[in-house]
């Protein structure tokens, strides 16, 4: 089981000695996930997190009308949990859903909190890792308040092409907050006005 792809993005965020990082790798378990699959519905306790290895993972949660709401995509060295559960044990209000045929690697939630009280770097790790999140939770929130749709939607051709390469109109759409037909319309518009 290749656990490489973690170790580097643990390394990329810390220093921690090639024993502690063994011991954080070791509580790690793979795991093969369907396109579509539910790893977290609504009303569970979030007791996983996951590392992408391959694939994609969305959060997402159901709006009063039942519409949903994408918060969050997690493609390959990416995290992704429903953070505000993992924390809090409180029932979700959000669910993790495959898009891809996807390959994870998770940690439990006892395990994670276990190496928390053990290995002092894996505390500095789930810092920067908080602070990495509510940076990209601040920043997402900030653009539906200050952008319109193009500039949203301009935003993530820049910033996050891979989400245009790989998803569907729809789930784009999604993401961005706006319906099917209007991203058409976008993109048709942009397209017109390069020519």
């Amino acid at each position: 089981m290749c656990k490489q792809a973690l170790s580097n993005c643990i390394l990329n965020r810390i220093t921690i000695s090639q024993t502690n990082l063994d011991t954080v790798l070791s509580c790690f378990k793979e795991l093969q996930v369907c396109k579509e699959e539910i790893l977290l519905a609504e009303g569970e306790t979030s007791k996983r997190m996951y590392f992408v290895k391959k694939g994609c993972l969305r959060i997402y949660f159901l709006q009063a009308d039942g519409a949903e709401a994408t918060r969050y995509l997690a493609f390959e060295n990416n995290f992704a949990t429903g953070l505000t559960g993992f924390i809090s044990q409180q029932p979700s209000q959000e669910n993790i859903q495959a898009l891809e045929k996807t390959e994870v690697l998770y940690i439990s939630r006892e395990d994670f909190y276990t190496l928390l009280d053990q290995i002092p770097e894996w505390e500095k790790f789930y810092r920067s890792y908080l602070e990495a999140a509510y940076v990209t939770n601040t920043k997402r929130l900030m653009s539906f308040i200050t952008m319109d749709a193009t500039e949203r939607y301009q935003s993530l051709l820049t910033e996050h092409p891979t989400i245009m390469q790989r998803l569907s109109n729809r789930l784009v759409a999604n993401y961005l907050g706006i319906s099917q037909e209007a991203l058409s319309r976008l993109k048709h518009r942009l397209l017109n006005n390069k020519k």
